[in-house]
């Protein structure tokens, strides 16, 4: 399981909260050669999903068409300052991650 691909800012204003996400993740489609010609094997994020107090606000289906370093940027109702937000996300490969943010 790999560690510390999300960053993420959150920020509650008016009863809502602003979400911006960038995965550091190089999203290989499997179609690319290396230098000696050999194909990069496919690796790439499938699902990355936001949950705020138990109840997921976000979820994206991604595929081999996102680019390098993916970025999300999303608003939902609710959050307050010093609330946390778990943010999973599940590679083609099997790997999974999951990292918190706080609201600011």
């Amino acid at each position: 399981m790999a560690k510390g691909i999300i960053r993420a800012k959150a920020k509650a204003k008016g009863g809502n909260t602003s979400v911006k996400i960038m995965a550091k993740h190089d999203m290989e489609t499997g179609n690319r050669k290396d230098k000696k010609g050999k194909k990069i094997p496919a690796k790439y994020i499938q699902t990355m999903s936001v949950a705020y107090n138990g109840k997921k606000v976000m979820e994206a289906n991604m595929g081999t068409a996102v680019s390098k370093n993916p970025y999300l940027a999303f608003t939902f109702e609710g959050g307050a300052k010093g609330d946390q937000l778990d943010i999973t996300w599940i590679e083609n490969t099997g790997n999974t991650g999951t990292e918190t943010a706080k609201v600011r």
